[in-house]
């Protein structure tokens, strides 16, 4: 019995490439850095600050220099987080489906909860989520199941009656290794890079509707 489908945030629900992209784009040009096109950015946003940053300066998360460029990053990113940021079209008809069929919402999202708590109010749900776990509510983020049994906890649940929705490897991960049922967004933020294939995937759709299909 499935009584809860949750999402992932950036690439699943809200299309927040731009609010993401530009902030990177503001701060390359600071540092005098070529900017990068929307065409590079959008594969690599579900992968936050840090895939973003190694993106436009080649800098990874062993290089000494990442902390502070991580923190200029969010400092950009708090200037614009919800300026262009919108749902994807189909989730809040897909979310009046799931409310009809009395079954609760939520989002697991590694986005800081300093964003998450003031772009999800600002997004315009059709209906609140049952529950909001951001990449900082617990002491580890996705790929982790630490925010997956989090979730549950807070919906009075277990993962069995749970589907996951995500756009990112690590979220198929997080849901397949918390023994959810893992959902494949197509439409988010996949380069074409990404071996699909070989995530633990249990079902792929390509609109958010069809999430009301596998139930």
């Amino acid at each position: 019995m499935t009584r809860a489908v949750l999402f992932d945030l950036d690439g699943t629900l809200a299309d927040t490439a731009l609010d993401l992209g530009g902030a990177l784009n503001r701060l390359l040009k600071r540092r005098g850095l070529p900017e990068k096109s929307m065409a590079e950015i959008r594969p690599v946003a579900s992968h936050g600050a840090s895939g973003l940053i190694l993106l436009g300066a080649g800098i990874g998360r062993n290089h000494p220099e990442h902390a502070r460029w991580r923190q200029d990053f969010l400092d950009e990113y708090e200037q614009g987080f919800a300026r262009e940021t919108v749902l994807f079209d189909g989730v809040n008809e897909m979310l009046l489906g799931l409310q009809q069929k009395n079954i609760a919402w939520g989002i697991i999202t590694n986005k800081p909860h300093t964003f998450t708590d003031r772009l999800v109010p600002q997004l315009g749900f059709v209906s609140p989520p049952a529950v909001v776990v951001s990449g900082d509510t617990t002491d580890e983020p996705k790929p982790s199941t630490k925010p997956m049994y989090f979730a549950c906890a807070q919906l009075g649940i277990v993962p069995d009656e749970c589907w996951y929705v995500g756009d990112a490897e690590r979220d198929m991960q997080a849901g397949r290794q918390a023994k959810m049922r893992t959902v494949l967004a197509d439409w988010g933020y996949i380069a074409d890079s990404d071996d699909t294939a070989s995530w633990p995937v249990d079902a792929v759709i390509q609109q958010p509707i069809q999430v009301l299909d596998l139930l």
